[in-house]
């Protein structure tokens, strides 16, 4: 029998781009509060600590099939310019291969890199202790 996690629930059709979805995680997550608003804060708050529940949470995101559209490789295609953009030289190859590799439509999308994330804190990832459990609706 598993225990009963707190629900987060969050819902594809509300949010199109990387910086909406942050948004719209903040205000479900974290009652709005504030917090970095990128994939390293978002990988912090899954850990707790930030106003996300202690001891985990079950992650219900609705509409998860629009986000796997909307996060797709245009919003990746767009980030990794704004990352490239951005970047230090001696990442700048790095960014570049991979910003190539989704503007041919190859490799994780930005959904890939948000989902990724989350299982990182869920049963069978590294940090499985922080008590994720993400549900796809």
């Amino acid at each position: 029998m598993s225990r009963s996690l707190p629900a987060v629930e969050i819902d594809g059709s509300k949010f199109t781009t990387l910086e909406g979805f942050f948004a719209h995680f903040g205000e479900r997550a974290l009652d709005g509060g504030h917090w970095g608003m990128n994939l390293d804060a978002f990988n912090d708050v899954l850990r707790g600590g930030f106003g996300s529940p202690d001891g985990g949470f079950r992650l219900l995101w609705r509409h998860h099939e629009k986000s796997k559209v909307n996060l797709g490789y245009p919003e990746t295609v767009r980030r990794l310019e704004v990352r490239l953009a951005r970047c230090h030289p001696t990442n700048r190859t790095s960014v570049q291969r991979d910003l190539e590799r989704a503007r041919n439509a190859n490799g994780p999308t930005v959904f890939d890199w948000i989902v990724g994330i989350i299982s990182i804190h869920c049963a069978g990832g590294e940090e499985a202790e922080d008590g994720i459990e993400l549900v796809l609706a």
